[in-house]
């Protein structure tokens, strides 16, 4: 009957599984800390944690899995060490720390936990030891005794001078009237203290770094009689201001304190909460162009944006960054927020002169240098941030560059610096004109554009766009990075110039003394018609050499077979726009002719501005980042992207032909492949020829052997 019993509870707690089986609490981002420097460390013997220490510094830290491997902290490398994880002592002779330490008043738990300094002052007050050993449960965030000794030494005086007043209520503040163990550290709850009710600020972070009013949680847990001790790295004080308060009496924050009330944020910076205030200095102010400052200052909307692009949404303690993490504003952008040794980071920038300053409602950091966010960037401010400064340097020479810095709904197709490698173009009227055409009247998104849209350009011109799989193109252009949201205008970086249509297919043609002999063989063949007409082409069109390659009796025959020069001609027109940059490895297009062409791209070196001139025009698709080796039918391209109003041109050194006729495919017929295989098949050979339905089907298959 008992096994029964246990053999029932058995299945049942199989057929419950993970689910159904009874868990505990979820861990805090610390306990998982822990319990990995636990494991990290159980070589060496029962409850030894692993602990990473700063060379060069007394910072430990107990060790995550991304800092094991990486063995550094703030960039600075580490070296590891095995202590007794919190509430573990060593007992002689055994390995590891398999003693749990004795419980003891927190008085006595203060000396046990490396605290022997707050248990000194707590013995020069009168009233706390007596609590600190008598009944109750409180908690206490107990300095080390390092961070005692890095207090000012006035700071410091003031305390030790009124004893059962300053360091009294000092050492109050650190109280908590009950007791409260990590799993209740909440991210951003607030402790009501000992002293007059006064918060203290709480972050858990989920690196496992626990702060308490910014100061680093060290060892916690350590259990007592009475309580528990929890031991920071620093003495912390009262906080009495929010961030309003304090930009409010900050000196170096008189333009950041104008700033905020033309924007009407301090309601947002005195009000509930718990942000990340980067605080930029007068000197940051003054850091930048004074015709910029005074254009975002006159703008509500942009000094809004600035402003948000300086508040994080959660408080963020400098103790709590070990390595670079992105965090977003209320602006919407994302900042690189790391470290460097004790500097904290911005964008890989050490800007940051004065951290930690405390707010009830967050933190404050002071910043030497102004974060402005692209949506409060004019086109001009956003170029001189990319790769782009060719073409906005050839826009001032065209007296073009008033379209930047205005307040015109614009979108700048940029093309990228490289594009210019051998040299930018000279400025002539057709030159400025064509820069026009790059500059399209609205404020575009690239996630809003479709296949088949049109773009005005100031120019005059009607562009195209072209959404192929792994590329988003604009006529022969296509975007090489995520555009850039300014303030009225969108940047948009181009991978080449542009290139915008200047006629039909067959007006190209014609324009090009390379095509004579394939613009006689188009008329002779009845397709003029069709490529004068919209549409959507791909022609891949042979080069008067092409035509000359051929042996003189191929191409006599070929010329005079109306309907053999078609049916070839139409072979090398795709029925869809490919440009070069929206090919990738390969594309198979179909041909008017029914077969498909393959189509593929391998990209090379640069290319530059060699040749740009050819019998006065622009030819503007060797103006690219890349010199993309297109072939067709693995045949390689001479020219490519001559764009057109009904399709795109390219220019090529040999004539195409179609693959092989092949017989229509019928489902009691056999593909060519097969035929191989129906050779050696010797037994379904005997078995084709008894049936009634596929015998005719081999019969007609030896036939073709014989051939």
């Amino acid at each position: 009957m008992v096994l029964l019993v246990r053999l029932m509870a058995l299945a049942l707690a199989l057929a419950l599984g993970p689910a159904g089986t009874l868990a505990g609490p979820a861990k805090s981002p610390y306990q998982l800390v822990l319990q990995h420097s636990r494991l990290r460390g159980r070589q060496h013997g029962p409850n030894v944690c692993a602990v990473q220490k700063v060379i060069g510094t007394n910072k430990k830290y107990f060790t995550n899995c991304k800092q094991w491997y990486q063995r550094k902290i703030c960039g600075k490398p580490t070296v590891i060490s095995y202590e007794c994880c919190p509430g573990y002592e060593k007992v002689p002779g055994e390995k590891g720390c398999p003693a749990a330490l004795p419980l003891s008043n927190l008085y006595e738990t203060l000396g046990v936990v490396g605290s022997t300094t707050t248990q000194l002052y707590t013995d020069r007050t009168e009233k706390l030891r007596p609590e600190m050993e008598g009944p109750g449960s409180f908690t206490i965030f107990a300095p080390s005794n390092e961070a005692w000794a890095s207090l000012p030494a006035e700071v410091l005086d003031s305390l030790v001078s009124n004893v059962n007043i300053e360091l009294l209520n000092a050492l109050r503040y650190h109280m908590v009237d009950r007791r409260v163990l990590t799993d209740e550290l909440k991210h951003g709850m607030a402790l009501t203290s000992m002293y007059q009710n006064s918060n203290i600020q709480i972050h858990h972070y989920p690196n496992g770094i626990v702060t308490v009013n910014c100061a680093r949680l060290l060892k916690a847990d350590h259990h007592a009689t009475n309580g528990v001790v929890h031991l920071i790295d620093k003495v912390i004080s009262t906080i009495t201001n929010n961030i309003q308060q304090i930009i409010e009496i900050e000196d170096t924050f008189e333009t950041l304190r104008a700033a905020v009330a033309a924007s009407g944020l301090n309601t947002l910076l005195e009000g509930d909460g718990q942000f990340t205030l980067l605080a930029p200095t007068n000197e940051a102010f003054e850091k930048i162009p004074a015709e910029t400052l005074n254009r975002i200052l006159g703008d509500p909307e942009a000094l809004r944006d600035l402003l948000n692009n300086h508040i994080l949404k959660s408080a963020m303690c400098a103790e709590a960054i070990v390595a670079g993490l992105s965090m977003e504003t209320l602006e919407g952008t994302t900042l690189e927020v790391g470290c460097s040794g004790d500097m904290l980071t911005i964008n890989g920038k050490a800007i940051i002169s004065n951290k930690d300053i405390l707010a009830t409602n967050g933190v404050i950091h002071f910043i030497d240098e102004l974060l402005i966010p692209d949506s409060a960037k004019t086109l001009s401010e956003l170029a001189v941030e990319s790769d782009v400064s060719t073409v906005t340097d050839l826009l001032r020479q065209a007296g073009l560059s008033t379209h930047l810095s205005g307040n015109e709904q614009l979108t700048l197709l940029a093309p990228l610096n490289s594009v210019f490698k051998d040299g930018a173009p000279r400025i002539d009227a057709q030159m400025k004109n064509l820069l026009l055409n790059h500059i399209v009247k609205g404020k575009v998104a690239s996630k809003d554009l479709y296949r088949g849209q049109t773009l005005d350009t100031l120019g005059g011109k009607k562009l195209r766009v072209f959404v192929y799989r792994n590329s988003l193109c604009i006529e022969n252009s296509c975007i090489a990075a995520h555009d850039k949201k300014g303030r009225y205008g969108t940047l948009f970086t181009m991978d080449r110039m542009l290139t915008p249509p200047m006629g039909t297919v067959m007006d190209v043609l014609k324009g090009d003394n390379r095509f004579s002999m394939l613009v006689a063989a188009i008329q002779s063949a009845g397709l003029t018609e069709t490529l004068n007409r919209e549409g959507v082409y791909t022609v891949f069109a042979p080069t008067n050499e092409a035509f000359q390659a051929m042996p003189p009796e191929e191409l006599n025959k070929l010329l005079g077979n109306a309907k053999e020069l078609a049916n070839i001609l139409k072979y090398h027109i795709g029925d869809d726009i490919l440009v070069s940059g929206g090919i990738g490895a390969l594309v198979r297009l179909k041909s008017l002719q029914g077969d498909k062409l393959e189509v593929s791209s391998c990209a090379e070196s640069i290319q530059g501005t060699e040749g740009l001139q050819r019998e006065g025009t622009v030819s503007l698709s060797r103006l690219s980042t890349k010199n993309n080796i297109v072939s067709v039918n693995k045949e390689p391209v001479a020219e490519t992207d001559i764009m057109a109003t009904n399709g795109v041109v390219y220019a090529i050194t040999s004539v195409l032909q179609p693959p092989a006729n092949r017989p229509q495919e019928r489902g009691d017929e056999l593909a060519d492949s097969a035929l191989e295989i129906f050779k050696q098949a010797s037994v379904f050979s005997k078995a084709s020829q008894r049936s009634v339905r596929l015998a005719p089907v081999y019969q007609r298959l030896l036939e073709r052997m014989k051939h």
